[in-house]
């Protein structure tokens, strides 16, 4: 079987309980905008301009629960940021607006902080590390890690938008 290289993963489409909580988590906190509302049950969001990275819909599942834990679905939706001072920003508007985290983690390839948004979807917001730096084996195969990540320090970049 052979990978395309050129296809990659276009949207996220979430069936959610409240419309206007869910706009909210994903705009305010993570800083996607608002493209287009769909009437009152859905509603679309980008990065940039795009038509849109993240669906959400309440079709289905308004005022609804969140599937029971250890049945199958989504893992996570991962949002890359371009830098680590992006990534910091955003990672102290949710611990300013007591989202608690779940962890955070340096993958050796990547540098990531995992949440769960209001509908208990799991959320990993991450910056990638020079490919350069990436750790392979001796044959040159990809080796992540799941090392912890400073906080600290990822959290000192987010007053300090210049640095990376």
């Amino acid at each position: 079987m052979s990978t395309i290289a050129s296809a990659r993963v276009g949207h996220i489409h979430l069936r959610v309980s409240d419309l206007d909580r869910a706009i909210s988590f994903y705009s305010d906190l993570l800083g996607f905008a608002v493209t287009q509302r769909y009437g009152a049950r859905a509603a679309f969001l980008a990065a940039g301009d795009y038509h849109h990275h993240i669906g959400l819909n309440t079709w289905d599942s308004l005022g609804a629960t969140p599937p029971p834990a250890g049945h199958t679905g989504l893992y996570h939706s991962a949002f890359l940021y371009p830098d680590r001072s992006a990534l910091a920003q955003v990672v102290a508007r949710v611990m300013a607006a007591g989202i608690p985290l779940d962890g955070a983690a340096d993958h050796g390839v990547s540098e990531a902080v995992y949440m769960r948004d209001p509908d208990d979807n799991g959320v990993e917001l991450y910056v990638d590390k020079p490919m350069a730096d990436w750790p392979r084996n001796e044959v040159g195969e990809l080796r992540m890690v799941n090392d912890p990540l400073d906080m600290p320090a990822l959290l000192a970049l987010a007053n300090s938008p210049s640095q990376n």
